[in-house]
């Protein structure tokens, strides 16, 4: 069966729905509480002239999984916690510097770590509990990013 949908940078299939459905199986069949430990996606990252990495792919992907988990809490799965992939982008055993699954980009030659538009946008949905809209990105990042 052909894969539909968008694909990352690894060629994953992204689909909230198979997310949401698989949620509700392993409830139903293991009748344990869950913790989601690693949920993310690889996507092209550039920096703009003004400095910030407008990462919409991946806070689109935040966004879309974390309604996905909230619908099967609301559904009876018991899901205690999710833990995005990643805090920063990092060395992948297949494919070593060149994907990037963090919020936060690492310049690998400098090791500048810089907020991408991700990072504001998920540090949100954490301060006030819920998923934040997707339109509120632009309230909610600095031009130029947080970087050290």
């Amino acid at each position: 069966m052909p894969l539909v949908g968008r694909r990352t940078t690894m060629g994953w299939n992204v689909d909230p729905s198979g997310f949401h459905a698989h949620l509700l199986r392993i409830a139903a069949e293991f009748d344990v509480p869950l913790i989601v430990t690693e949920n993310g996606a690889s996507w092209p990252d550039e920096v703009d002239e003004d400095g910030r990495i407008r990462d919409i792919d991946r806070y689109t992907y935040y966004h879309d999984h974390l309604n996905a988990l909230l619908r099967a809490r609301e559904e009876g799965a018991d899901i205690r916690g999710y833990m995005a992939w990643s805090l920063m982008d990092n060395f992948e055993w297949g494919y070593g510097y060149s994907k990037r699954f963090g919020m936060i980009r690492v310049d690998y030659d400098t090791q500048v770590r810089t907020w991408k538009d991700s990072a504001y946008w998920y540090a949100e949905t954490i301060r006030n509990r819920e998923v934040t809209p997707l339109d509120a990105i632009e309230s909610l990042v600095q031009t130029p990013p947080r970087s050290y």
